[in-house]
């Protein structure tokens, strides 16, 4: 019987991973960089330019979105630590997705590099 680390580790032996030295280069080129988590952990923070998709979600907008059916978009995931971001990217290329990648480390490690992060800010209650 698999665990939810093990499905973790053999997706990542078949996808493509970039470190946060790549990161900047391959999301400036992407179609589209998808924050793979769940909508409040979106809303929390995310990294600029991304939208959100959230794992349980994913297969089901991009098959039923006309924009994102195209096979050759350059499609950049990420999520909390890479583990969802990578089985996410292992079903999209079982879906026949050409181009995507897993930001490695995650968010966590875009976060703990001090690269950009936008938060969401309150307004002044005076």
């Amino acid at each position: 019987m698999k665990s939810a680390h093990d499905l973790v580790l053999e997706a990542k032996t078949h996808i493509t991973e970039v470190d946060l030295q790549q990161a900047t280069a391959v999301i400036r080129d992407a179609d589209l960089l998808i924050d793979v988590r769940e909508a409040d952990e979106y809303g929390a923070a995310h990294i600029p330019g991304a939208v959100n998709i959230p794992r349980g979600l994913l297969e089901f907008k991009l098959s039923n979105d006309p924009q994102l059916t195209e096979r050759t978009l350059k499609l950049v995931l990420y999520c909390k630590n890479s583990g969802r971001s990578a089985l996410a990217a292992r079903a999209l290329q079982d879906m026949g997705y050409r181009y995507v990648v897993s930001l490695a480390g995650g968010i966590e490690a875009w976060q703990a590099a001090g690269l950009e992060l936008l938060t969401p800010t309150l307004p002044a209650f005076d």
